[in-house]
């Protein structure tokens, strides 16, 4: 039971660590392709990865049920990325990776709510408000001006919503469907309402610019990794793990972008984001096991 409970934390540890990498990628990649450009070509990369992998359909049991994966498809794919990307390209960057990254309290209040087994309690709250000063710390650097934008921040605080409906949609679905299934049909769903959009200024195909190495490469690492890959594990994690303990592991998304930045592109770090960096951490930590810091503790603040 601990292993498998140690297998899951590290998978989406994994899962998180490679999404904070894609920051590197999407710079290279919105310097080529538009943002909604970008969006479309990574999933159908993944889409027909997975299609390739686990070709098998099931017939439709339900309006219902084929509803819920249309709005996995909009909240996980579609409309959590052009809220965001759209939300960048008006506001500040670290408006939004901080309203972003509100995320996880959200899912709890909505898990809360519409779980039978994952409820709010005051460890969840209390490592909010420590791991969030935390990303505050990280994304402003010392520069304590938040300089609001209504329409952006709306925009953010949507991404996060519509990225916690997602969870807790996929958790409904529980083990129902093989993982690779249940995340290439969301992904259909995902493609599928991007569609209008392809039709709008912002979508030009040009395979000039797509079929070169910078180009294919970065399209492959956020459509085969970013993904399909990732996708899956994070959706078998919130299965078994859940979706409270899971999507607290996106808080530690800025922690780990920073250190990757010192190393990747030479950044220096400040005592503002070291201190950011440990709150994270310590507001994860506080977040799963509470205020007891017996590591050998088990976990008993949610139940799965």
């Amino acid at each position: 039971m601990a292993d498998k409970k140690l297998f899951l934390n590290l998978l989406a540890l994994i899962t998180v660590i490679i999404w904070a990498t894609t920051f590197i990628s999407s710079k290279i990649l919105l310097n080529i392709f538009t943002p909604l450009e970008v969006m479309f070509y990574r999933f159908i990369i993944a889409y027909f990865l997975l299609l390739i992998i686990h070709p098998k359909f099931h017939k439709i049991e339900s309006l219902k049920e084929e509803a819920m994966f249309l709005l996995a498809g909009i909240t996980g794919g579609s409309l959590y990325f052009l809220t965001e990307n759209s939300a960048i390209k008006i506001s500040q960057v670290s408006n939004v990776g901080l309203i972003v990254a509100t995320a996880p309290i959200i899912t709890a209040i909505l898990a809360h709510f519409f779980t039978k087994s994952e409820k709010l309690n005051k460890n969840l709250f209390l490592g909010f408000l420590i791991a969030i000063s935390g990303v505050f710390l990280v994304m402003f650097n010392g520069n304590f001006m938040l300089k609001l934008n209504p329409l952006g921040d709306i925009l953010a605080l949507g991404a996060a919503i519509s990225w916690s409906v997602y969870s807790i949609t996929t958790k409904k679905f529980g083990s129902k469907y093989n993982h690779l299934y249940l995340t290439r049909k969301i992904f259909f769903y995902a493609l599928l309402t991007m569609i209008p959009f392809l039709f709008t200024s912002e979508f030009n195909f040009n395979a000039n610019k797509l079929l070169t190495f910078k180009s294919l490469s970065n399209l492959l690492f956020l459509g085969v990794i970013a993904s399909s890959i990732c996708y899956v594990m994070w959706n078998f994690t919130v299965d078994k793990l859940g979706v409270v303990k899971t999507n607290n592991y996106i808080y530690l998304i800025p922690a780990i972008t920073l250190i990757l930045s010192v190393f990747v592109l030479k950044e220096k770090i400040t005592l503002y984001s070291s201190l950011g960096a440990i709150f994270i951490f310590l507001g994860v930590y506080i977040s799963e096991k509470g205020l007891n810091f017996n590591i050998f503790q088990s976990n008993r603040t949610i139940e799965n």
